[in-house]
């Protein structure tokens, strides 16, 4: 009796047993096969393109007034929130739903939604998909600043996060109507830089420029920014960040060599941006102005955005010389324009956005993964028809939307601040704070 029992015992363990490893093997049959160096790449990427907002906060704060530098803070901070928010409920699925030609209709708050990468968790995709989404709209910070209500600001950042900025996503990187033409942007120069630029242009241009920049025959007055240190603090945090921009895009480890390769491009063309800046700044004006160079590796930055991935080094050098003398012209063309932008994010941006764009079509490799060759390297004029076509319709799309967006905005809560808020300053007024409380300038004659 006693060794029956003993027995039974054993069987019921051994089936136990056996079941827990059967249901084992069925949830690990069911559990997704991630791959764990990947997701650990695009996690790290997204982070670096996160610290980013520093990066720009700084510039921003820097590049303007003192009485205005909370204001801008407090804007580079909520806007990456409502991004955040806009893009998990309406952005991911307008972008990524479907592969329609024009846009996604499923995974509205992620509901049902797949990364469309595979071995990459969804939220890791769409953390990486987010900062880029909060990364084009805080561009627009820099070129209202001091002028713009705080209210209004926090609305165009929900909006453009939910619904412009995917649109244009999804044309390109969705699987939209641009994709399947052969339009390449790796990282991002007019699906995250041109639509910031053209949201800015828009804005700059319906809020008009700041009190006492432009006098009524049309020439133009400097405002100078508060802190120098600051701006260029903010522009190494942005040249950092860039890294998990632009190598962070590669998705994946599966080809170190495309990722050393578009770090070593994005590093060279910074580079030239700074240096082809400086030069022609200290041509132009007969001084080697510090804002400007910085504004000259941001731009090659930018422009080096899309074609990171397709061109050789030699090439990269070409697009930052390229972009940091487009930088110079671009703020003297604001400013025969009478477009107020204190912290040239139209030219860097925008400007450079296109640029590097169209660099694709002039210097894509196709055996470096470009869809075809660019003009410069036998491939005629196609590439670079699409790439210009790609650009047209991106940016044409944006400016119509901002357009709409501002408007509606304006009709709601008003764009602009009063004079009287505007000569004391924003931060005062709108958030009851100074951001340098207990500091005095004292002059003696």
């Amino acid at each position: 009796m006693t060794n029956s029992r003993l027995w039974a015992g054993r069987l019921l363990c051994i089936a136990l047993s056996s079941s827990g490893v059967l249901a084992q093997e069925a949830t690990a049959s069911q559990t997704p096969d991630y791959d764990a160096l990947d997701t650990l790449w695009v996690l790290v990427a997204a982070i670096l393109v996160f610290f980013m907002q520093a990066g720009f906060g700084m510039v921003e704060a820097g590049l303007i007034r003192a009485k205005n530098a909370s204001n801008v803070l407090m804007k580079n901070l909520l806007d990456f929130c409502f991004a955040a928010l806009g893009f998990y409920m309406f952005g991911y699925a307008i972008m990524y739903g479907t592969e329609g030609l024009i846009f996604g209709t499923s995974g509205w708050l992620l509901m049902g939604a797949e990364s469309p990468v595979d071995g990459l968790p969804l939220p890791a995709f769409w953390f990486f998909q987010a900062v880029f989404a909060g990364t084009a709209a805080t561009i627009v910070s820099g070129a209202v600043a001091e002028r713009m209500r705080f209210v209004s600001y926090l609305a165009y950042s929900f909006l453009i996060c939910a619904f412009v900025y995917p649109l244009v996503g999804h044309w390109v990187w969705g699987g939209g109507w641009l994709a399947r033409l052969g339009f390449h942007d790796f990282a991002g120069s007019t699906v995250v830089h041109g639509v910031g630029g053209v949201a800015a242009l828009v804005g700059a241009w319906m809020l008009g420029p700041r009190f006492g920049r432009f006098n009524p025959d049309g020439s133009s007055n400097f405002i100078g920014g508060h802190s120098m240190p600051l701006v260029t603090l903010g522009v190494f945090i942005l040249w950092f960040g860039w890294y998990g921009f632009n190598a962070g895009s590669s998705l994946g480890m599966e080809d170190p060599g495309l990722v050393a390769r578009v770090v070593m491009n994005t590093t060279l063309a910074a580079a030239a941006g700074a240096i082809a800046a400086m030069i022609t700044a200290w041509i132009k004006f007969g001084k080697p102005d510090l804002a400007l160079a910085l504004s000259g590796a941001l731009g090659g930055l930018v422009g080096i955005t899309a074609p990171c991935a397709v061109v050789g080094d030699g090439a990269s050098i070409y697009i930052g010389i390229a972009a940091g003398v487009l930088v110079i012209y671009g703020v003297d063309w604001l400013n025969r324009l009478q477009i107020d932008d204190p912290v040239g994010a139209i030219p860097v941006h925008g400007i450079c956005g296109v640029w590097g764009t169209l660099a694709v079509g002039l210097f894509g490799q196709e055996i470096l993964g470009a869809p075809t060759d660019g003009l410069f390297y036998g491939g005629g004029f196609g590439s670079l028809g699409i790439q210009s076509l790609g650009v047209i319709a991106c940016l044409g799309a944006t400016a119509m939307s901002m357009w709409i967006v501002f408007r509606a905005i304006d009709a709601a809560f008003g764009l602009r601040v009063s004079h009287d808020v505007e000569l004391r300053g924003l931060d005062t007024e709108e958030h009851g704070i100074e951001s340098y409380s207990g500091f005095q300038i004292f002059t003696t004659e």
